[in-house]
């Protein structure tokens, strides 16, 4: 297998590494503020990369999810909470343009939006009360959409909506009101900020403090027409079918991984112990944890990269599916052990809010927690590499009534 990076994937990664040195001198303040870092989405705007996911027939740079995760590693380790709430952006759209029932006219509405008019799009996908872990029901929309004359109206609530408060467009899933399959599905785009839509400011967390992921109590809340994208009958298998956009987040979580290693090795060999002639460098100790993060970071990353270029290049085959999960698991384990081993070397300063460990320790400690988790990953791995039939397995919760 040969997924060599193009001048183009090159090209991507130097842009974002410019971005993101630039982002870095803000990031500490955005954590602390519980802020958007607005700037850096104006950025991103200047930049042209709304429409990094966009296809190239319709404007877009046509990156591709290998593209998509280059990008997000080096945005990452300048402000990992610009890349986690950029990524709603790119793998929405992502997403929605991968869907097989998405026709033609909503393709172009889109693209027209994000390259053209470079509207921001937030992802209104989670509602209070699911799990990723039990999955099923917990899955299936609960916002209710009622046709009327020229549009829908929206009742019901949205939770971790990350960088609402910034967006121009919600990507929303919803359901029909009135439909007797209660496993159908609808996607809109609905404007923001508008009347019947409110923030709930409830985001106050350990880490990624600046995604500003609230909740969104939508109440007779009207989406046009010409903001329908498409309906799909059978939620679960639609998102089964795209799922690759749904890890794609986790080398957000590598980013992080990969800045608090460069982070602790500058630290390392330069810190000098009053009384000796060696930096902590020379300590065979820090050796090994030095070694162990390297192995961590470049086993995730390629793991990564690997299930990337699979999915873009031979779509969702079963072994492409266990590629991703493979990758997302490991990532977020792989960034708690490498940014805790960090700050266990650099020691006490490293607990400082001047550190950026601090910060990087705290942002990674969501990653093996993120849908799809840990637990989710390791299951679906089982599922795929043990060729089971998916209508067979029994639900690990009894469904209520």
């Amino acid at each position: 297998m040969d997924f060599q990076l193009t001048a183009e994937h090159r090209k991507i990664q130097e842009v974002c590494h410019r971005l993101a040195a630039d982002f870095a001198a803000r990031a500490a303040q955005h954590d602390r503020d519980t802020s958007l870092p607005l700037e850096n989405y104006q950025a991103l705007k200047r930049e042209g990369l709304y429409g990094l996911t966009i296809p190239k027939e319709l404007g877009g740079w046509g990156a591709g999810m290998l593209g998509w995760v280059l990008a997000a590693e080096e945005l990452a380790q300048g402000c990992p909470t610009t890349a986690l709430t950029f990524n709603m952006h790119t793998a929405g759209l992502g997403l929605v343009m991968d869907t097989a029932t998405i026709s033609p006219p909503a393709k172009q509405r889109l693209a027209t939006l994000a390259v053209q008019e470079q509207k921001l799009f937030a992802a209104a996908f989670s509602e209070p009360g699911g799990s990723s872990l039990v999955g099923g029901p917990t899955f299936i929309p609960s916002v209710r959409a009622r046709q009327e004359n020229g549009g829908y109206r929206l009742r019901g609530r949205k939770a971790f909506t990350s960088m609402v408060e910034a967006c121009d467009y919600l990507l929303l899933m919803v359901h029909p009101e009135g439909s007797t399959n209660p496993l159908e599905m609808m996607m809109l785009i609905g404007p923001y900020p508008a009347p019947g839509l409110q923030v709930e400011d409830v985001w106050d967390t350990i880490g990624m403090r600046g995604t500003r992921s609230n909740n969104v109590v939508l109440d007779e809340y009207f989406v046009p027409e010409q903001n329908f994208c498409f309906t799909v009958p059978n939620f679960i298998e639609w998102f089964l079918s795209i799922n690759h956009w749904g890890v794609a987040y986790g080398t957000v979580y590598i980013g992080i991984a990969a800045a608090a290693y460069r982070h602790a090795c500058d630290t390392l060999k330069q810190r000098v112990p009053r009384g000796f002639a060696q930096p902590m460098s020379y300590h065979p100790q820090i050796r090994t944890r030095v070694a162990e993060m390297s192995v961590d970071l470049e086993a995730a990353r390629l793991l990564m990269r690997q299930a990337a270029w699979m999915a873009d290049n031979e779509g969702l085959t079963p072994a492409t599916q266990s590629a991703l999960f493979r990758a997302k698991y490991f990532s977020g384990e792989a960034a708690t052990r490498v940014t805790r081993s960090a700050l266990t070397a650099c020691g006490a300063h490293a607990l400082f809010k001047t550190s950026p460990l601090e910060q990087l320790f705290r942002d990674s400690a969501s990653a093996p927690i993120m849908p799809p988790s840990s637990d989710v990953c390791l299951d679906a791995i089982g599922i795929f590499e043990l060729g089971l039939n998916m209508q067979e397995i029994q639900s690990p919760l009894k469904v209520a009534g």
